[in-house]
C-alpha cells in the first residue's frame, strides 16, 4: 500500500496508510527529529513503570492487570514502529461526511481501551481500607 492510499471499507471507515512522526494527534510531528529518541525514551519509562506495577498486582484484579496489560502493548507495539521506522504506521481512519478523526492504529486502541479501564478502575474499584490504630 502507497503512503496516505486509502482503501475504503464501508461509508465511515477506510484503512489509510500514514505515518507519524508525532504522539497522539501527530502532536510534536513536525518538531524536527528530536521527537522520536525523546518519545522513545518516554514509552520505554512507562513500560518499566507498567512492568513493575503489574509484578506488584495482586493476579484477581483483573480490571487493573488488564489495564495496564493494554497500556504497555500499545506502548510497546508504537516504540517498536519508532525505533525501528522513525515514525508510528497508523491505519484506521474513521469518519462521517467531511468529520475526520485522526488515523489511528491497533496500539493506540489498546492504550486508549487500557486508559478507560483505568478510569473505571478508579470510580468503581475497591480502595485499601485505612487501618484504625
Amino acid at each position: 500500500m502507497a503512503y496516505q492510499e486509502s482503501i475504503n471499507l464501508l461509508p465511515v471507515f477506510s484503512i489509510t496508510y500514514v505515518h507519524n512522526y508525532g504522539a497522539a494527534y501527530s502532536f510534536l510531528s513536525e518538531a524536527g527529529g528530536w521527537q522520536r529518541w525523546f518519545l522513545s525514551a518516554i514509552a520505554i519509562a512507562i513500560s518499566a513503570l507498567l512492568v513493575w506495577w503489574l509484578k506488584r498486582l495482586p493476579a484477581t484484579n483483573k480490571v487493573l492487570c488488564g489495564a495496564y496489560a493494554l497500556v504497555l502493548a500499545g506502548a510497546i507495539g508504537n516504540l517498536y514502529d519508532r525505533i525501528a521506522y522513525g515514525y508510528v504506521i497508523d491505519f484506521i481512519h474513521v469518519f462521517y461526511k467531511d468529520s475526520h478523526f485522526p488515523v489511528f492504529n491497533i496500539a493506540d486502541c489498546a492504550i486508549c481501551i487500557g486508559a478507560a479501564l483505568l478510569l473505571f478502575d478508579a470510580f468503581t474499584g475497591e480502595s485499601p481500607k485505612e487501618h484504625k490504630a
